[in-house]
């Protein structure tokens, strides 16, 4: 009885591979050759992710139009950046998440599957998922928002916009200060836009250091010298410094008690530090006058442009000059003439 029953399911599974091996493979042909996975079903799940991607299109286009017509005159604002970070998220993971549904409803199938994809896009596409990370960074970690003013990647300026791979600055130039040899060269001498959108890749974020110029702190220090003659009026000098910067620059009472108390609390920073403050500088030439200001984190040249017409006025009246190289010469070799000979 045991070895009938043997029989019989070997009889069955030779059967079975038989007819499998009979089955035909299913699959479109062209010129007699089948193309295998070209089956009815693919085709279905292709057209339904096509129309899936296109829906998908549609709800971000709405869901833009709404935030337009909600947001209204607060373009360009950091709700704006947040709300339309917000839909790209959302609707990326809806796109992944339907995508995948549709092609692999089989866990098995797409754990394979997700493995060997994994494998080739993470070889093939490492800077692509550098930056796809580095976005995720610069959104978790609050490294700056559209508006900031940033240096990043070489390039300072004014953030205006942000996507999952790249950032895209307002490039503005740069003091006469900075090294003139930085490149890319510049030909604005000042912290104003230059009219170049300079486009960056978000994995800088983990190759150098970003500079913030207005996250969490909207304010920034500079500083101007002026050169005297020693034998000019010292103390009418500072004073013609002092009473610029007070005028234009931030100072204590400009920005109130609750904004010096902020900036104390989570900086650390004195109140003697906002007020403007002039330092003396001994040099071989001239005594270096150098006044220290807090100012807005924008609009920093016309403060300076204002106070440097304030100060030429002031010391124009007190006939105070600014010093510059000079030479003088105290003492000339002799000097002997000697008379042409005559040819014999």
């Amino acid at each position: 009885m045991q070895h009938g029953i043997g029989d019989l399911l070997n009889t069955a599974g030779s059967v079975q591979s038989n007819a499998a091996a009979a089955a035909p493979v299913h699959g479109a042909k062209i010129f007699g050759i089948t193309l295998i996975g070209a089956t009815s079903d693919n085709l279905h799940k292709l057209l339904l992710t096509i129309g899936f991607i296109l829906v998908a299109f549609v709800i971000t286009w709405l869901l833009r139009a709404f935030l337009g017509l909600f947001i209204g005159s607060r373009s360009g604002t950091r709700f704006q950046f947040w709300a339309k970070q917000g839909v790209s998220l959302i609707i990326a993971a809806i796109l992944i998440l339907g995508i995948m549904s549709i092609w692999f409803d089989n866990p098995a199938r797409l754990a394979a599957a997700l493995g060997l994809i994994g494998a080739g896009v993470a070889f093939a596409l490492q800077r692509v998922i550098t930056a796809v990370a580095g976005y995720f960074v610069i959104l978790r970690g609050k490294t700056f928002n559209v508006g900031d003013r940033i240096v990043m990647g070489g390039a300072r300026g004014d953030v205006i916009s942000l996507s999952f791979m790249q950032t895209h600055i307002m490039e503005m130039g740069q003091p006469p200060q900075v090294d003139p040899g930085t490149d890319p060269a510049m030909w604005v001498h000042s912290r104003q836009f230059t009219g170049r959108i300079v486009t960056v890749t978000n994995d800088k974020v983990f190759d150098e250091p970003v500079y913030n110029y207005t996250h969490e702190f909207p304010y920034i220090w500079d500083e101007m010298r002026l050169p005297i003659r020693y034998q000019d009026d010292r103390a009418t000098a500072e004073k013609a410094l002092i009473e610029a910067a007070q005028r234009h620059a931030v100072t204590e009472e400009k920005i109130g008690h609750d904004e010096v108390k902020r900036l104390h609390d989570s900086f650390g920073i004195n109140v003697g530090e906002i007020d403007p403050r002039v330092y003396w500088r001994i040099t071989d030439n001239w005594l270096e006058l150098t006044v220290r200001f807090l100012a807005p984190d924008h609009g920093i040249r016309n403060i300076k442009d204002a106070m440097s017409r304030e100060i030429l006025a002031a010391l124009d009246k007190a006939k105070i000059g600014i010093a510059s190289g000079t030479y003088a010469i105290v003492e000339m070799p002799p000097l002997e003439i000697e008379p042409a000979k005559q040819p014999s």
